[in-house]
């Protein structure tokens, strides 16, 4: 097949889009099928040496003939300005929607537009939440995370208590993770955490540690990426994924589970299916909840890590990025005969 992988974040920029797409266009390239990436993001100062084509921010006449050339077009999340082709180019098309089409708000209008162009797109959601909120004919394909680079590392001493990866903003509920770790510090259980990452709330977050009286059991790493947070988490028994807001997914649930680490995550949209059987669930925005999960996980957490249990390791091989290219081929392949079937009788 000859595909056109469409999206609007894309390398050098960071993110979860662009983790995925990135190791979906590695799979289907590996697999011996033609690709083209397309996405709004300008090149950075370093050579694209991708083995596949990327065409990046491409005018009217570029997109078109893009399409034109595909047998068939993935969307990560829909984008109308590059869908437009499809009006008169009458390729399959399949959607994957990696958050949220919002109901209210400013973008509530443009998402009802995104809705009835989707009626004629087959659906991927990455996670069971996200299909039930899109209220459309759905498949659930899980996402991929790099096993290449979060996997078992030998010989990191595993000393440290607690970690939590993420952007510095509000929605990932750093607040309340300081707040539980000050109720299990009031009850005499002192543990240590660790936060990583960077951005507009960790000047606020540092003085709500001063405020808690936390000082010596938090520590900021600022950012960290690659073989330093494998490191990083490697180094400690459990992860808290203690967002606010409803996460489509959360690979870092899965991230920090290939490098050992207990997943312990808010009840906050996929994030209990991305921790697996191995996750502990807590109620979201609740730090009381949060400590009360967490004394008993790190009592019996273990220091060699829980990379080797039978339950983390089936887990983690339904997301392995060869596993899940394989699975979304497989759904093109299908929608590509079904729409050739379908045009061959209206013919």
């Amino acid at each position: 097949m000859n595909i056109l992988m469409c999206s609007v974040p894309f390398r050098p920029s960071v993110g979860g889009i662009e983790t995925v797409t990135e190791l979906l266009a590695r799979g289907f390239h590996e697999a011996g099928h033609g690709l083209t990436v397309v996405t709004q993001t300008a090149a950075g100062a370093e050579a694209d040496d991708s083995p596949y084509a990327v065409l990046r921010q491409p005018g009217a006449r570029a997109l078109w003939s893009a399409v034109e050339r595909s047998d068939v077009v993935l969307h990560n999340n829909v984008s109308l300005r590059l869908a437009w082709p499809l009006l008169a180019l009458r390729r399959p098309w399949v959607v994957a929607h990696h958050t949220w089409l919002p109901r209210q708000g400013p973008a509530a209008r443009a998402a009802g537009w995104k809705r009835l162009a989707l009626r004629h797109a087959r659906n991927v959601a990455v996670s069971g939440a996200l299909a039930a909120d899109l209220g459309l004919p759905c498949n659930v394909l899980p996402n991929p995370y790099d096993s290449t680079l979060f996997r078992s590392v030998p010989g990191i001493a595993r000393n440290r208590d607690i970690v939590c990866v993420g952007r510095l903003v509000s929605d990932k509920g750093f607040s309340v993770m300081l707040h539980a770790l000050a109720l299990m510090h009031a009850h005499g259980h002192r543990h240590t955490l660790t936060i990583v990452g960077e951005g507009p709330e960790g000047a606020a977050l540092q003085g709500l540690v001063a405020v808690l009286g936390l000082q010596g059991l938090v520590r900021f790493t600022g950012a960290l990426r690659g073989e330093a947070l494998v490191q990083a988490l490697h180094q400690h028994r459990v992860a808290v994924v203690p967002s606010v807001w409803e996460e489509p997914f959360g690979l870092v649930a899965l991230e920090a589970q290939a490098c050992g680490c207990v997943p312990v995550v808010a009840a906050s949209g996929g994030l209990p299916q991305a921790a697996g059987p191995a996750g502990v669930v807590f109620a979201k925005g609740d730090p009381l909840a949060l400590a009360a999960r967490l004394v008993p996980v790190l009592r019996s957490a273990p220091e060699s890590g829980i990379a080797h249990d039978p339950r983390v390791r089936r887990h983690l091989q339904q997301h392995q990025p060869a596993a899940v290219a394989q699975a979304y081929l497989q759904l093109l392949e299908q929608h590509a005969q079904h729409r050739s079937v379908a045009l061959a009788r209206q013919a």
